[in-house]
């Protein structure tokens, strides 16, 4: 499966069993994501929202059905390629910024690549050069905690881009954020999705947020509406 979608999900359901009864969180779901798409997914709390982004990225497993992700059937693989597939492919953006304090910000945005074998020199300068395109090139040496909440969160982005992986996951990425400030950084989700072509599925209940994406798939109990 791939026809020019880079995401293409048939009938997955999955349920959690918390031992005194049984959450359907996933009931049959069907989606298809473009290459190179800015997608939203909506809808009230509880109603499977971050599961499907934790399933679509094979974090956790589906009970039934299809997740296809560029092409590689994620069920299907062993728990080593998953985790090879999510490093060399995948971005993930979450609400809290998961910053290591003791490191510099051009420490934290270049460990990902460090962590898979490049060389330090090479991982400097990808690190710089994303730095650079979200404009934080000048606090690369200071700590996070020197830093504002946005500019954290920009951190965060340069450190899930680092790798320039194919599709970026975010679970309420501009949750801890002001309205004014999330809209900073959905300016710079915009604007690497535009020059990398890169894929964002976005988890969130912000109506603005939604609305500065491409599209919006809403979920309520378990479905796609």
């Amino acid at each position: 499966m791939n026809n020019g979608y880079i995401v293409q999900v048939k009938g997955i359901h999955k349920t959690y069993d918390t031992g005194k009864v049984k959450v359907h969180a996933l009931r049959g779901v069907d989606l298809s994501i473009e290459e190179g798409e800015m997608v939203a997914v909506m809808g009230p709390s509880g109603c499977g929202k971050t599961t499907l982004l934790n399933c679509l990225s094979g974090i956790d497993g589906i009970d039934e059905g299809e997740v296809f992700v560029k092409g590689n059937h994620i069920p299907k693989m062993s728990d080593k390629q998953r985790t090879k597939f999510r490093a060399e492919e995948m971005g993930f953006v979450f609400q809290s910024f998961n910053l290591l304090p003791v490191l510099s910000v051009v420490e934290n945005v270049e460990l990902p690549l460090l962590v898979s074998g490049t060389k330090q020199s090479k991982a400097r300068k990808q690190a710089e050069d994303i730095l650079d395109m979200v404009n934080l090139i000048d606090q690369r040496n200071k700590r996070p905690a020197e830093l504002s909440g946005g500019q954290q969160q920009r951190v965060a982005v340069a450190r899930a881009l680092v790798n320039e992986p194919a599709i970026i996951w975010g679970d309420e990425p501009t949750g801890n954020l002001d309205s004014e400030t999330s809209m900073e950084i959905m300016d710079v989700l915009r604007k690497l999705n535009r020059e990398k072509h890169q894929t964002f599925v976005l988890v969130t209940h912000s109506d603005e947020i939604g609305q500065s994406t491409d599209r919006i798939v809403r979920m309520r109990d378990g479905i796609i509406e």
